[in-house]
């Protein structure tokens, strides 16, 4: 972008931070990695400048303190100014899978690019914990939204998704698997396992109007039944933040030779353009219902009788937040689609994506999130609120689509969670 003079009085000013301080009374572990971590990483990689390299060094130092409990789980929510006072640590009883399971790719990054392998090992455990775990709870192949790192317990949460809570834990399988260069199989196999059960378990094909061959990720709560059996439901909804796995279908059918998935990669981020265009605004609420096909590959008929009356557009059955936080996970796959297919017609989805968003959440001053998109008759109230992945994220993959394939190439880099590319390992 050029803006050379801006990059330089910004790495000026992150060269001043002190992160051996801290203000707050928590320190989350998790977004401090993916965020301040991952973002130093990134920068370096990109530009070569050491005082990047120096800080993202300085922010492992701290995180890994974080690391220092009996059973070598993270903290999450972190007491920093009680570590740096020397007092005793231990993982707490309940965290998101995601906060423990996402912390990798910095990590590991951070060691490739210091020759230290403190970092690695730290979420090397938190691996071995993963793929130990993963055919042991209730839905064998996938870990629950929440778990107990204190007592590695994971059978307390019986819900199960690629949503919030959950979504970067599975994100990174084939991403780690790429940014290492493939040296470390195991998480491919995770890879394989957890997309195997989520495609039998979560994916359905939803009913639309106009017969969409479209498909979307729910969430799956396993019951007790009477006979003591463990039964999988699916509640037949979708999530803004699933709209990623379209991106990580397509990036795992390539790594790993699955072919079929990158129809799956397909079909599941139309569902994410499919529910931005049936909107009235052009843009994706928060949440939503759907009534589901009899079968995900076979036909299905559109019954008028099956969808409730609630002036929704039609193919919802509910919307229960129909807020748009100017989050980036539908034009995040549509991007990595573009990228891996080359399809012009990505294109053509991204623009309408971007000139609903612009429309809609543009003011005086930038971009403000939006209150309710399913309104009609006019548009949708703002809020006085813009998310720092607005332009950390959203609007860098805009960017990136719309320029030539080759800046910032997958073949090169793989995008954390927060959308700071990271070198991949070439061997």
């Amino acid at each position: 972008m050029d803006m050379h003079d801006e990059f330089e009085r910004a790495v000026v000013a992150t060269a001043g931070i002190d992160f051996e301080k801290s203000s707050l009374d928590q320190v989350n572990a998790f977004e401090t990695t993916i965020r301040y971590l991952g973002g130093f990483l990134s920068a370096y990689d990109l530009s070569g400048d050491l005082r990047l390299l120096h800080k993202a060094r300085e922010v492992g130092d701290m995180l890994y303190v974080a690391f220092d409990t009996p059973n070598r789980m993270p903290i999450t929510r972190w007491d920093f100014n009680n570590a740096a006072q020397g007092g005793e640590q231990e993982a707490s009883e309940w965290a998101s899978i995601a906060e423990i399971g996402s912390l990798c790719m910095e990590f590991t990054r951070l060691s490739l690019l210091t020759g230290d392998s403190k970092w690695f090992d730290a979420t090397e455990r938190i691996t071995e914990v993963l793929s130990t775990q993963q055919n042991k709870t209730k839905l064998p192949g996938m870990w629950p939204i929440s778990i107990n790192p204190k007592d590695l317990n994971f059978h307390g949460d019986n819900s199960f998704g690629l949503g919030a809570m959950a979504d970067s834990v599975f994100e990174y399988l084939p991403k780690m698997s790429a940014l290492t260069g493939g040296l470390l199989p195991t998480y491919e196999e995770m890879y394989r396992y957890a997309m195997d059960t989520t495609k039998a378990n979560n994916i359905y094909r939803p009913m639309t109007p106009d017969n969409a061959d479209i498909l979307v990720s729910g969430t799956v709560h396993v019951n007790d039944a009477d006979d003591g059996r463990e039964v999988p439901m699916l509640d037949h909804g979708g999530q803004h933040l699933v709209c990623f796995a379209g991106g990580m279908f397509a990036i795992g059918a390539r790594l790993f030779e699955r072919p079929n998935d990158v129809e799956v990669a397909r079909r599941l981020t139309q569902g994410c353009i499919w529910t931005y265009e049936s909107m009235p605004h052009g843009i994706m609420p928060e949440t939503f219902r759907m009534e589901p096909c009899a079968s995900s590959g076979g036909p299905c008929n559109w019954d008028e009788m099956l969808i409730a009356e609630k002036r929704l557009p039609k193919g919802f059955t509910e919307i229960p937040d129909a807020r748009y936080m100017l989050r980036p996970e539908a034009i995040e796959s549509v991007f990595v689609l573009y990228r891996v297919t080359g399809e012009s017609s990505w294109l053509e989805h991204a623009w309408g994506m971007f000139e609903a968003i612009q429309r809609n959440t543009k003011t005086d001053l930038a971009n403000a999130a939006l209150a309710d998109v399913s309104v009609t008759g006019s548009k949708p109230p703002q809020t006085d609120s813009m998310e720092s992945f607005w332009m950390g994220e959203t609007l860098k993959y805009f960017y990136l689509i719309f320029s030539e394939p080759d800046l910032v190439s997958l073949d090169e880099y793989m995008f954390n969670t927060e959308a700071h590319p990271l070198k991949r390992l070439v061997r």
